[in-house]
């Protein structure tokens, strides 16, 4: 017989992944409990790996919707996920920690003068097209800080990105209340030592494409590709923000945290 949330618990909706995997844990908690209908619900519960919940945050911000999402782990590494357990939802979700991300806004400037806007949650990075590498101007609030950058790309991440593509490139892990954004090389030839750097979060980021005909840059904004830019502009979207709810001893600020000590 399935329960029957009380009224004074939240009404949730179940989101899946298409993987098997992720569409059973949906099924067994269709059976367990009664989500809402996804208009109807106060939060989201989200099945799936850590991919599957970026693609679910563009979604909300892309529809405005600012409603808490709950995410169990169906897919990977599930950094932005709890552990999957079908029993005491209700309970979990009452008792959860909320955890705000901002996004970052991305405004690029292809070679034809054309301008694509896009979000990122993670990080927005600029990568090389070619077998050349790219040669990049850096500014920081319209100050030119770094001349030439020779390298496969350049990266602006969050707090929230900073332990995904910008730990693999031996960027800084940045807790979630350092008001703190990462620049981070990828492979930089030229400066050699240059390993990037901290900035506060309220500047503006340009990143300008030298030779860009010759030598063809993409900017990506999290899973979204723009290719054949001049110039980037990255700053973080303070109109805009997202909630996590996290099992407490589970938060996402104590996990990247944590992430300075693994080895």
């Amino acid at each position: 017989m399935s329960a029957r949330p009380a009224p004074s618990e939240p009404r949730f909706a179940v989101i899946a992944s298409e993987r098997d995997v992720a569409q059973a844990a949906e099924r067994s908690l269709a059976k367990r409990y009664k989500p809402a209908g996804r208009d109807e619900a106060d939060v989201l519960v989200v099945l799936g790996g850590d991919g599957f919940m970026l693609q679910t945050l563009h979604a909300m911000l892309d529809a405005g919707d600012q409603r808490p999402l709950f995410g169990m782990n169906r897919g990977t590494v599930g950094f932005l996920m709890n552990e999957w357990k079908v029993g005491g939802l209700a309970e979990r979700l009452a008792a959860a920690k909320a955890v705000k991300v901002r996004p970052l806004a991305m405004q690029a400037t292809r070679l034809d003068g054309s301008v694509a806007e896009h979000p990122a949650i993670n990080e927005v990075s600029l990568l090389r097209q070619t077998r050349q590498a790219a040669q990049i101007e850096l500014s920081v609030d319209g100050r030119v800080v770094m001349e030439e950058l020779v390298c496969d790309g350049v990266l602006v991440a969050t707090p929230a990105g900073s332990t995904a593509y910008n730990f693999s490139a031996r960027g800084p892990i940045l807790p979630l209340s350092a008001n703190m954004l990462a620049l981070t090389p990828i492979a930089p030839f030229r400066p050699r030592r240059w390993t990037g750097a901290i900035l506060p979060d309220d500047v503006a980021v340009t990143l300008r494409v030298l030779e860009a005909a010759e030598r063809p840059v993409a900017a990506v904004a999290d899973q979204v590709e723009v290719r054949n830019v001049a110039e980037v502009r990255v700053t973080l979207d303070r109109k805009r923000a997202l909630t996590l709810l996290f099992d407490p001893e589970h938060a996402l600020d104590e996990r990247i945290a944590m992430e300075q000590f693994l080895t």
